[in-house]
């Protein structure tokens, strides 16, 4: 039932603007895991940074979570209502995400947590963060010794891929196909480092971040055979 889902969506930043900004021990970290790709690439470490910084989870942090879930009004007229955690401390932001989910949880033990690349991406990068921040990790999220049909997610990217493993298919791609207008009529993805240390307007990132979640609701919904929500029944909650 897509009622029972609670879609997300993450944005991601590097856990210090520059490279250069780390200290000598995590500099050297930093090396260690992406030798390969300094090697391979042929770029410095102050651009490996740039642009790997903000999407490996010891080395990032979270800016911001929507979410989002379907809902009937009484004429059976279906609704989006989305809600964004936000902020520049990562541990207040993951213990209100964990409040939040800790109430959809006590409605309804069966809820599936729904989103493009969560499976890879936005879930264990929560995960990891709620470890790294000293944060107790809910029972739902205790996925690391469990097998992929024990875990309660619907990834639009999986369906997408129809068993075919080899390629990545971004939203904003599934979107166009799919004729659904998309979340990158802003930015997108790579700018949200700029955005958020440059620019410091973390409130166009939480704009951008909502979009992703309105845009993921309606490919399921496509997915589904369901008519197409109205735009003004998809709501933005503080």
């Amino acid at each position: 039932m897509i009622t029972d889902l609670l879609i997300l969506d993450i944005e991601t930043v590097p856990m210090e603007a520059e490279f250069s900004q780390l200290t000598n021990n995590w500099q050297k970290l930093w090396q260690e895991k992406n030798a390969r790709l300094l090697e391979d690439e042929q770029i410095t470490i102050e651009e490996s940074w740039k642009k790997r910084g903000g999407i490996l989870s010891e080395f990032g942090k979270i800016v911001c979570i929507s979410t989002a879930y379907f809902f009937e009004d009484e004429k059976r007229e279906l609704h989006l209502k989305i809600k964004s955690i936000y902020g520049h401390n990562e541990k207040e932001l993951l213990h209100q995400f964990i409040e939040l989910c800790n109430k959809m949880y006590k409605i309804n033990k069966n809820f599936w947590f729904a989103g493009h690349n969560i499976r890879e991406f936005d879930i264990p990068f929560i995960c990891r963060r709620i470890l790294i921040n000293g944060l107790q990790l809910p029972e739902y999220l205790w996925l690391h010794d469990r097998k992929p049909w024990e875990t309660k997610m619907l990834d639009t990217l999986n369906w997408w891929r129809f068993g075919d493993n080899k390629n990545y298919t971004s939203l904003h791609l599934i979107a166009n196909c799919l004729n659904i207008a998309t979340s990158k009529d802003d930015i997108d993805g790579s700018q949200v480092q700029e955005v958020y240390y440059i620019e410091h307007n973390l409130e166009r990132i939480v704009t951008y971040c909502q979009k992703d979640v309105a845009v993921v609701a309606k490919i399921i919904l496509h997915f589904k055979g369901v008519a197409m929500i109205k735009d003004e029944n998809i709501v933005v909650v503080k």
